[in-house]
């Protein structure tokens, strides 16, 4: 090869490896520059301060752009480099080596670990130096990446998902944090079914029953807030509010007062507010922002069916993002205590098995496990505190609940009174056969 301007090349090749490394360190430096950061260079009266902030604005654009040129450098100084090697009398083959190693060293070192280190380490900096160029070059084939900008949320939400993954592994933020970061990212993914409390578990007080009984209720339960149920549970006629109830109460001269006995003899539908009511499809996030234009902190579930599958409270959808709420009565896991005269504390979750076990019993249920569950079969419901029954010859109550949810905790147990049949007391003290209400 013959007539070849070695030097031309040369130096176009220096100027090209020099370029790309100007632009790995700005594409770098775009992505990890924060806002503060560029707020005080604003408020700095920095000369670049202006072009900086285009720059972090339109963040992808200039990366696409910057690697976009960075290519083009790099392509041109190994055009140029593979000429000036060439010109020489080396056979091909030599040529190819030694064009392959000398660019392979001077793109890895030059091109991307230096500058990428400088960019990463000194965001602000290069970003002030370099906000000239970035901007010509944005200008020029910043169209290039709009089709990043149009990735839609699905890529945004991966780039947040890798980005925590990064800075929980640098150990910037502890782990507790970034499962918070990780459950509001999946907070769209959660359904509204996944996080209600089922119909099954509802505490509920019928449309028919007085005002005083459903502020037992209330008060017993230790729920602010219960549906109001006709026929059914999908015969739904409302929500009843405890704080309604007392306000209501407020406004009367006091107990004994003929208005005040009449509103304790209304039945509990007179008081209940319209329910809300959301898919049990409508992912958590939306239903967060429902309940919160809304101003409500309950809605009822609906099915495909258009029956109810069960609630879903505000805090149901907090706690997919910080975790369980407690209650600060709460106290720590129980376990078996003996209270003398052959009553026994157990906790709700007891199997039947361990508790038969307490009084020589062979306790065998198809149907449940526990000793909560036991007496939810006795009652036929949701049983609350001061809830009574008899099964399988145990005779259980129950204790306390607790948890925002006010689940059953503890149930005391004893051997039931022999030859008697099967009854239940209710929350209310009204015995029951054990049959469903």
């Amino acid at each position: 090869m013959t007539d070849v301007p070695v030097g031309l090349l040369v130096a176009l090749a220096v100027l090209g490896i020099a370029f790309a490394a100007a632009m790995s360190a700005g594409e770098v430096a775009v992505t990890r520059v924060s806002r503060a950061a560029v707020t005080d260079l604003v408020a700095d009266q920095h000369p670049a301060a202006a072009r900086v902030r285009g720059l972090v604005e339109h963040s992808q654009r200039v990366v696409a752009a910057a690697s976009f040129v960075r290519l083009l450098a790099e392509m041109t100084a190994t055009v140029c480099l593979t000429l000036v090697v060439a010109s020489g009398s080396l056979p091909w083959w030599a040529v190819l080596l030694v064009t392959v190693a000398l660019v392979a060293l001077l793109a890895f070192l030059l091109v991307r670990v230096s500058p990428r280190s400088v960019g990463r380490a000194h965001p602000v900096s290069v970003l002030a130096v370099l906000s000239g160029p970035l901007t010509v070059v944005t200008a020029a084939f910043g169209g290039l990446g709009r089709a990043a900008s149009y990735a839609g949320p699905a890529q945004d939400e991966d780039e947040l998902r890798e980005m925590v993954q990064r800075v929980s592994e640098s150990e910037v933020i502890e782990d507790d944090e970034r499962d918070m970061f990780r459950s509001v990212l999946e907070l769209g993914d959660t359904l509204t079914r996944e996080v209600m409390v089922p119909r099954t578990d509802m505490v509920t007080t019928n449309a028919d029953t007085p005002v005083h009984k459903a502020i037992a209720l209330l008060l017993r339960s230790g729920f602010s807030r219960v549906p109001v149920v006709g026929e059914s549970v999908d015969d739904l006629r409302g929500v009843l509010y405890l704080k309604d109830v007392v306000r209501r109460l407020r406004l009367v001269p006091g107990v004994g007062d003929p208005d005040a006995d009449a509103f304790l003899a209304a039945p509990a539908s007179s008081v209940a507010r319209p329910a809300v009511y959301v898919p049990e499809s409508k992912p958590v996030d939306e239903l967060l922002r429902e309940l919160q234009a809304g101003a409500s902190h309950i809605a009822m579930v609906v099915d495909e069916y258009g029956g109810i599958a069960g609630l879903v409270t505000i805090e149901d959808a907090l706690e997919e993002i910080v975790g369980e709420l407690t209650d600060e009565h709460d106290r720590s896991a129980p376990e078996v205590e003996d209270l003398g005269d052959g009553v026994y504390r157990v906790p709700a979750r007891l199997g039947r098995d361990e508790l038969g076990e307490l009084f020589g019993l062979q306790v065998e249920d198809e149907d449940v496990d526990s000793a909560g569950g036991l007496l939810a079969k006795a009652l036929g419901k949701v049983p609350l505190p001061g809830s009574a029954g008899d099964i399988h010859g145990l005779h259980l109550v129950a204790e306390r609940a607790e948890g925002r949810r006010r689940t059953l905790s503890t149930v005391l147990v004893s051997l039931a009174a022999p030859d008697e049949p099967t009854t239940s007391t209710p929350a209310d003290g009204v015995p029951t056969d054990g049959a469903p209400r």
